[in-house]
């Protein structure tokens, strides 16, 4: 049974926490009781707040992005997450390379909970362009999330 989510990204502060603060409230709404983090594969942000953007976005749906702030991913949190879904597939072969064989079962893509998985694998990292681009993450993360919580209650 799945009862910790981590999500990951690069830097831990665009996608990941858009989909840390997306979750809670998913889950929340459909009463699923779910420990959830975000974490990066990069520790260049370590202790930042999300990127304004990304709070922005989300916040203009009402996502409460308080009390995320970025963190490297850590040795420990492959055991401790039952699932640890990365946003695109450089972070998940990271992923991969760092954790321990017995773990990596824990690591998936977190768009395969998203209804058009087989022919976009990734959330696209926004923090290079416009705002735009962060309006298509939240889309694409809303949507997974909603996947991710009918996997969660069929999986319960």
């Amino acid at each position: 049974m799945i009862k910790k989510v981590l999500f990951v990204c690069l830097g831990n502060i665009c996608r990941s926490p858009t989909a840390h603060a997306v979750m809670r409230a998913k889950a929340n709404l459909a009463q699923i009781n779910i420990e959830i983090d975000s974490a990066g594969t990069s520790g260049s942000h370590r202790a930042e707040a999300p990127d304004s953007r990304s709070v922005r976005e989300g916040e203009k749906l009402g996502y409460d992005f308080s009390k995320i702030y970025s963190r490297p991913v850590v040795e420990a949190d492959f055991a401790y997450y039952d699932l640890i879904l990365a946003m695109d597939l450089d972070n998940f072969a990271v992923l991969q390379k760092r954790c321990p064989e017995v773990h990596k079962h824990k690591i998936q893509l977190f768009m395969q909970y998203h209804p058009k998985f087989a022919t976009n694998k990734e959330v696209p990292d926004p923090y290079y362009g416009g705002a735009r681009g962060f309006s298509l993450v939240l889309d694409l993360i809303e949507t997974g999330c909603e996947g991710l919580c009918q996997f969660l209650k069929q999986s319960s």
